[in-house]
């Protein structure tokens, strides 16, 4: 059974950081991709970064230069470091993937998903 717990949301001034966790346990297939989506109350889900089998990332032109996605096979964990946060970036975070490799946009394509982690930035 696919598992993704993130981890690492918090509360932070506007300028500061943050590094979210997604520990991905479970998982048995040959590809992957592996995304963030963020939702803020009232809006729609987005996504902010996505990496693939390959290593090729995407990251989301609202942040763009701030924030990255990283992976550390090993310990089978998806990071994003959010850095320069803005008070539009509050929201509730969300790991997902799908396992043909495939990095789509829309979150209906994704299988798996986390609980997801809060995101909260003050100006």
């Amino acid at each position: 059974q696919v598992q993704l717990v993130e981890s690492g949301g918090g509360s932070v001034q506007s300028g500061g950081s943050l590094r979210l966790s997604c520990l991905v346990s479970g998982y048995k297939y040959s590809k992957c991709c592996l995304v963030w989506f963020r939702q803020a109350p009232g809006k729609e889900r987005e996504r902010v970064a996505g990496i693939d089998t390959y290593g090729t990332t995407i990251v989301a032109d609202v942040v763009k230069g701030r924030f990255t996605i990283s992976q550390d096979k090993a310990r089978n964990t998806l990071y994003l470091q959010m850095d320069s946060l803005k008070p539009e970036d509050t929201a509730m975070y969300y790991c997902a993937a799908r396992p043909d490799g495939v990095c789509y946009r829309a979150p209906e394509m994704y299988y798996y998903w986390g609980q997801g982690t809060q995101v909260t930035v003050s100006s």
